[in-house]
């Protein structure tokens, strides 16, 4: 799933009860184990995303879109906030039919949420390139970041307060 910075992604399904692993990375291009610097160039085709592991019987698909649906803003094409670029754009990547029938399920009953249509990428994932190591847990390594302060804290407040009944214990 591709929403915005993929920092933020990260430190919101981390939060969840049910969700193993978040893995911040690339997908969506044509540039084979593209970098940081390259995606933001607006050039591999590529979106910042995050690949969540997690326990179904805890948490499913479906819930995890929902939550997806209500912390970002799917009818802003290719940008959410101030990041603007095709990196940042609202993008489901399935891996089965599965889970792109309940992503368009997801999507039609979210659409009534929001003034604008819905602009959210449905595709099939061919592929998936992690991020660099540094970008993993970027909030939780880096809270005083000026980013982190302004945007991320904010996003991550709300959706705490939101979903509290669905966190993880502490």
């Amino acid at each position: 799933m591709g929403g915005g910075c993929f920092w933020c992604l990260d430190a919101i399904f981390s939060d969840l009860a049910g969700v193993l692993k978040v893995m911040p990375g690339y997908s969506g291009g044509h540039v084979e184990n593209p970098t940081y610097e390259q995606v933001c160039t607006d050039k591999t085709g590529h979106a910042e995303v995050v690949q969540i592991t997690y326990d179904s019987s805890v948490i499913s698909y479906k819930e995890l879109l929902e939550v997806f649906f209500s912390i970002h803003d799917p009818t802003t094409l290719n940008r959410q906030g101030g990041d603007i670029g095709t990196q940042y754009r609202s993008v489901i990547f399935y891996e089965t039919p599965e889970e792109r029938d309940t992503a368009q399920k997801v999507m039609a009953s979210m659409a009534e949420l929001w003034d604008d249509p819905i602009v959210t990428e449905l595709a099939e994932l061919t592929n998936f390139y992690p991020a660099e190591d540094y970008h993993h847990d970027y909030f939780a390594q880096h809270p005083g970041q000026g980013y982190c302060q302004m945007v991320i804290a904010p996003k991550v407040a709300k959706f705490r307060k939101q979903f509290q009944a669905r966190l993880k214990s502490k």
